[in-house]
């Protein structure tokens, strides 16, 4: 066996979607592995980047894939794909060697990633390459509430809405705020590609109670929405989604960086009501305390557990004083 890695093409997404499903489905035991994840597509993150993005092929056969995601200062990989047939044969490692590759040409020294909590081989792969396991990061939803069932919902400014000029305003609005959560944190590519390919909506969310000339914006959430995105069918997905933070932890930041979190997520409950979608999904790393515990006040409840794996070992945006949303699937 002579495994090769090069660069994904446009051409092999459907047979790398095809082996997503294949190996997940296979792993946690489905009867038909294809049932797994359907109405999701998690393939597109090749639009992101097409030279992130790889697949090993054995004799012209593609038999996995990985794609690496740059958000600025951070990054992470996924989802690493292995047929079965190829398992325990060093070939996820080779994928994971082509991503830090990635990282390493590109500068990105702080890495993290979600993998399961509860597969020794998965842990032991990533520790290969420096990542460490550390808090619990979960995955939950709550069911959106119909708009004529409940007081009107904080509507948030809309990023596909805005003119241009304002867009790239709001693109170096949105990089200002997340330099606060982590230095070098970016999220422009992911906000302009979910906008191109029209797989959800960015909501924006202005400080309130100021005059116009001081007000900032206070968050932002990339969610995605509905069948073939990483949300799927009747749902919306919160890709990404922060508040201001600062250098102060005290109670009163707290408060108010809680507040707007829960400002932010009415605004994406209200996108997702307005669009007819049934559920509404996010994710958090039990370390960010204070946004979990509003999760959790607000009726959303964990779907899945996973581990998060940062490389180095450092928390990054892990604190409770990050009000982020995200999981790193």
């Amino acid at each position: 066996m002579a495994i090769t890695i090069r660069a994904m093409q446009e051409a092999d997404l459907a047979i790398a979607d095809h082996l997503f499903r294949l190996a997940f489905g296979t792993f946690i035991g489905l009867p038909d592995p294809q049932d797994f994840a359907r109405t999701m597509n998690y393939m597109n993150r090749w639009y992101l980047d097409p030279s992130a993005a790889f697949v090993a092929e054995d004799n012209g056969q593609i038999v996995g894939s990985n794609i690496a995601v740059n958000w600025g200062s951070f990054g992470g990989f996924g989802p690493l794909t292995v047929h079965p047939d190829y398992w325990n044969q060093k070939v996820g490692q080779q994928l994971v060697s082509a991503a830090m590759d990635y990282f390493a040409q590109h500068q990105i020294s702080q890495l993290g990633i979600f993998t399961f909590s509860n597969s020794p081989k998965h842990l032991a792969l990533y520790e290969r390459f420096r990542f460490h396991p550390r808090c619990l990061t979960a995955v939950m939803s709550k069911p959106v509430q119909p708009q004529n069932s409940q007081p009107p919902l904080q509507p948030g400014l809309r990023y596909s809405e805005l003119a241009a000029a304002t867009q790239a305003d709001s693109l170096a609005r949105c990089a200002e705020l997340t330099n606060t959560v982590f230095e070098g944190l970016d999220l422009s590519n992911e906000i302009r590609t979910v906008a191109a390919r029209h797989w959800g909506e960015t909501v924006l969310l202005e400080s309130q109670g100021s005059p116009v000339e001081n007000q900032h914006l206070e968050g932002f959430a990339i969610c995605h929405c509905g069948e073939g995105t990483e949300a799927g069918k009747d749902a919306c997905y919160v890709k990404f989604g922060a508040v201001r933070s600062g250098d102060s932890r005290g109670d009163r930041f707290a408060n108010r960086a809680s507040e707007s979190l829960a400002s932010l997520l009415q605004a994406c409950e209200g996108l997702a009501a307005q669009r007819g979608l049934s559920t509404l999904i996010c994710g958090v790393n039990t370390e960010r305390q204070g946004a979990y515990q509003l999760l959790r006040s607000l009726g959303f409840r964990i779907d899945i557990l996973g581990v998060a794996m940062l490389c180095p070992n450092q928390p990054a945006f892990n604190h409770p004083g990050a009000f982020v949303l995200d999981d790193w699937r």
